[in-house]
């Protein structure tokens, strides 16, 4: 079911179609040549749902429901590029630069000039990574010669390290996936109520990042559910603390990895983003936040402007 909303009705501005195609949602911009969105359609027709429905109708399906142009060309990041999306846009290789994207953009036949962007993949056999839809956040985020960390939460969390606008390495971690298997089909879906979402001033969500962060995560996840079951905590906390041991476990590893705290660039929103810009600072780092549809956004603009010139 596809939602819509406007928020400039006047599409003569439009350059070009931005969209942010993940593996379970869909996002669409009518973009001006400064990079601002003119109206928005989104909905929950990800990659998972294209596979067996086409991806050309969705997408027809959220132009006709903007109003946009027909001739306007549209630019695609994230899943719709990966090897069971719509067309593969291979890898570019790290070490690799963002503002280098839109050269790795695949054109699709159909609709006009349907680019889909690259994302980016680390191959080395001992730490092996990719990601899609991330690094045209990246690109909206970080200037050319930016040098330091930056954080992605997510379902699979990003920290990417870079020097001077070239990501150098990255790590994924898939705590928030872990976060939604354990709390519906392990032992602690008995612990974790399921529409109590964490607050990042709870006390359990601040002991389980210490918790996580310091001992073994998962003697400590049995414990969740041990601690309910002996009357020393809440299922009203099971959220809360289940997620702060897993940030915290996270946070734990990056730490180990990439140096301890520190500044950090942190691309998030809504509470995911409040929950990670706590955790961060609790770890000791000194957090910058930037809105991740915004970057996204900014991404697609910054993308579109190099494959199609300043005012295409």
């Amino acid at each position: 079911m596809m939602n819509s909303s406007t928020l400039r009705p006047d599409m003569s501005r439009a350059r070009f179609v931005a969209v942010d195609w993940g593996t379970s949602s869909f996002r669409a911009w009518p973009m001006s040549a400064d990079g601002m969105p003119l109206a928005q359609s989104r909905g929950p027709e990800g990659m998972l749902h294209c596979m067996t429905e086409g991806f050309e109708p969705v997408l027809r399906q959220h132009l006709e429901r903007l109003g946009a142009p027909a001739h306007l060309p549209i630019l695609i990041s994230g899943m719709a590029g990966a090897r069971q999306g719509w067309k593969e846009a291979p890898y570019l290789q790290t070490p690799t630069r963002p503002d280098e994207l839109h050269r790795g953009a695949v054109k699709i036949d159909a609709l006009g000039d349907v680019r889909i962007l690259p994302g980016i993949a680390q191959r080395d056999a001992s730490r092996p990574d990719v990601m899609r839809g991330e690094e045209t956040q990246l690109l909206g985020a970080v200037r050319g010669d930016f040098s330091g960390l930056v954080c992605i939460p997510g379902t699979h969390s990003k920290w990417i390290r870079l020097e001077t606008g070239c990501v150098m390495t990255f790590s994924t971690y898939l705590t928030g996936e872990l976060f939604s298997v354990l709390g519906k089909h392990s032992i602690l879906a008995h612990a974790v109520e399921p529409d109590q979402p964490p607050l990042p001033d709870a006390p359990a969500f601040r002991s389980g990042l210490d918790a996580g962060m310091h001992r073994g995560l998962q003697e400590q996840l049995f414990r969740l559910r041990a601690a309910q079951l002996l009357g020393f905590e809440q299922r009203g906390d099971g959220a809360a603390r289940l997620s702060g041991l897993l940030i915290g476990a996270e946070l734990a590893d990056a730490g180990r990895q990439y140096g301890g705290n520190g500044p950090i660039l942190l691309i998030a929103a809504g509470m995911l983003g409040q929950l990670y810009e706590a955790a961060l600072r609790q770890a000791g780092w000194d957090v910058e936040t930037v809105d991740a549809e915004k970057a996204a956004q900014a991404g697609l603009a910054r993308a579109a402007a190099n494959l199609w010139g300043e005012h295409f």
